[in-house]
Parts: C-alpha cells; sequence; structure tokens
C-alpha cells in the first residue's frame, strides 16, 4: 500500500491534476489528509439568488486549476487536503424544501400572517426542524474530525450550514471570537420565520455563550432591527462598513492600521466565516445577494494572513459560492479556499 510519504514523493506538484485526484488535484485520501473540507449543500431559505448549495461541487471542479506553489504555504500541498463526499441525501432534502420555503417567502411578501394558516404553519415548522437536523449534522461531522485532529473548514450552501460547526466548538474552546467577512450582518432573528435563516446565522451565533466576540468586516447592506442588536450587545459585536472603510481609505488611513484594528478586537482563538459576498461583486458576481462596493482579493487573503500570524485560527467556512454561465466564482472561491486552507493549517 502507497504511504503519504510515498505519494509525497511520486507526485509532481507542477503538473495537472489527475482526473480521480482529490480537492486540489491532490493525491491524497482522507486519511492522510491534514485538512478535512465538509461540504454542506443546503439552501433552503435562499430568498434572491440561489445556486449555493451547487457551492461544494463548483468549487471542487474549479480547483483543479489551482496551482499548488503558494508563496506564503509553499508546503501547502504536503498536508494533505480532503473534502468529503458530499451528501446527495441532505441535497436533495434541501432542493424539496427550498420549494417549499418559497411558498412561505411569497405570503409574507403577500403580507399574509403564517400563524393564521394552518397548512403554511405546518410548512415553516417542518423547514425549521428539518433545518435543526442540517446543524445537528453539521456539529457531528465536524466533531468527529476534530476528535481526530484535523484541520476542519466547511464549504456551504448558505451561511446558515455553519451554526452546528460553531457550536462543536463552543465544547472544545470556553472563550473564541468571529471574524466575519460579509456584505450583510446576518443579524436577523428568524428572518421571514426561518428560525435558521441564512440571513440569521450570526445572531444565532450570538446565543453561544462561549463566542465573546463577533467582528464584522466589509458589511454594506443591513436593517434597523440589526443595527439596533448590535448596540444592545455592548460591545460584543465590532462592525467594520463598508462605506466607513473606504471613507477612512480616502482619508489617508493604510489597509494594514485596518487589519490591525479588526484583529485586536478578537480574543487570541477566532473562527473565520467568509462569505464570498463580502467580496467585490465582480469576484462573486453569481453569489445569491450580491452588493456594490466590498473587499478586493488581495485585502482579503492580506487580512487572513494577519489573522494566522497574530492569532489561533480554530475553523473556518466559505459559504454562498454559487456557479453561472462560467467558472468565475467557483475560480475566485477555490483560490480563496486553498488560501484559507493555508492560514488555518496547525
Amino acid at each position: 500500500m502507497t504511504t503519504k510519504e510515498q505519494k509525497i514523493q511520486d507526485f509532481n506538484p507542477n503538473s495537472a491534476g489527475l482526473a480521480d485526484s482529490q480537492l486540489f488535484g491532490l493525491p491524497f485520501t482522507e486519511e492522510e489528509s491534514d485538512i478535512i473540507l465538509l461540504p454542506v449543500p443546503w439552501e433552503v431559505t435562499v430568498s434572491y439568488g440561489s445556486g449555493a448549495s451547487e457551492g461544494p461541487e463548483h468549487i471542487f471542479e474549479t480547483s483543479a486549476q489551482v496551482d499548488l506553489y503558494h508563496s506564503e504555504f509553499p508546503e501547502l500541498w504536503k498536508r494533505g487536503i480532503a473534502m468529503l463526499e458530499s451528501n446527495a441525501a441532505l441535497h436533495s432534502r434541501s432542493n424539496t424544501l427550498k420549494e417549499k420555503a418559497q411558498q412561505i417567502i411569497e405570503a409574507w411578501e403577500e403580507g399574509k400572517v403564517i400563524e393564521e394558516h394552518p397548512h403554511l404553519k405546518n410548512l415553516l415548522n417542518e423547514i425549521n426542524d428539518e433545518c435543526s437536523d442540517m446543524v445537528q449534522f453539521v456539529a457531528d461531522q465536524t466533531r468527529k474530525y476534530l476528535d481526530q485532529g484535523k484541520t476542519v473548514g466547511l464549504i456551504g450552501g448558505d451561511h446558515s450550514t455553519p451554526l452546528g460547526f460553531l457550536q462543536t466548538l463552543s465544547e472544545r474552546y470556553s472563550n473564541f471570537g468571529i471574524l466575519h467577512v460579509d456584505a450583510h450582518m446576518d443579524l436577523r432573528n428568524a428572518f421571514e420565520g426561518f428560525e435558521y435563516s441564512h440571513a440569521s446565522i450570526m445572531f444565532n451565533a450570538m446565543k453561544i455563550h462561549e463566542i465573546t466576540k463577533l467582528v464584522q468586516v466589509g458589511i454594506r447592506d443591513f436593517c434597523q432591527e440589526e443595527s439596533e442588536f448590535v448596540e444592545s450587545q455592548n460591545g460584543r459585536i465590532v462592525v467594520h462598513t463598508d462605506a466607513e472603510m473606504q471613507r477612512a481609505s480616502f482619508e489617508g488611513e493604510l489597509w494594514k492600521d485596518r487589519v490591525n484594528k479588526i484583529i485586536e478586537a478578537l480574543p487570541q482563538d477566532v473562527y473565520i466565516s467568509f462569505d464570498i459576498d463580502g467580496l467585490d461583486p465582480t469576484l462573486c458576481p453569481n453569489t445569491g445577494t450580491p452588493v456594490p462596493g466590498g473587499l478586493s482579493y488581495q485585502q482579503a487573503t492580506y487580512l487572513l494572513s494577519q489573522l494566522k500570524a497574530k492569532r489561533n485560527i480554530i475553523g473556518f467556512d466559505l459559504v454562498e459560492v454559487a456557479p453561472g454561465e462560467d467558472d468565475w466564482n467557483g475560480n475566485v472561491g477555490s483560490r480563496l479556499l486553498f488560501h484559507m486552507c493555508g492560514c488555518a493549517a496547525k
């Protein structure tokens, strides 16, 4: 049987990935890989653009185009990066529930009171129960690989998918923070009645006592309810809006200085939650809810690299990468993912 060491010796990182290879064209099995990526093909509560549930497969397909030599992490490929097999039953259930959720969304848009319509109320209860099961699935899977000493990342799916991962981390860390890169605050309370909405992920995360700090970067679309929730947290949430960051940049602030402020607000142990719509939408035009503005690719990778240098990264997710007519979103997403793997690797 070929060992991991033999595979490293025989593998040519300068050649094209093999057809039957793992993510990024690598030759390593799940057992041999230090970094495990959990795909969660789920987007039940999507209310605008769809396609995020196809994100893991889209990233896998485009990842073979990523050159394995990374100037910051030249030996990263030797660690082994493996994406688990996508759960087909989970994906199928997501598609079924998404159709049901559209009935709820349309009812909200028509001004209906869900509680006054037994059919809609039953649908909403079913969706919330099934989303809770998805959260438990993610918690169980991430716990399994963390127990094996692996570095674990999650590939969404929509932004509701990492909640179970955060719950698992709360079993291991009594005090950790979240670096949240996004166009949206995602602090709505049960948006449109969905307890596990993609727009409620950080509201739900704030229910986890062990998360002592949430630092949001690139925010440029939020409602009054979310702004008031931030104020109610008495400093537990720090928000760097895109408008405020750009204004400071126009007036002479260096990105390095802004990044230092971002990191200084975080505790030693940090989870990264990266919604790709935190980037400039020219880099992710097919994501579900693109918003003008956002980070450049190099701003994002600089932030992540500086975080690695100054804090302990305990896990990460990359969500809302959706395919379009071409591979552009996956192209950007897979490269960002490779960089995140380098930053999170122990």
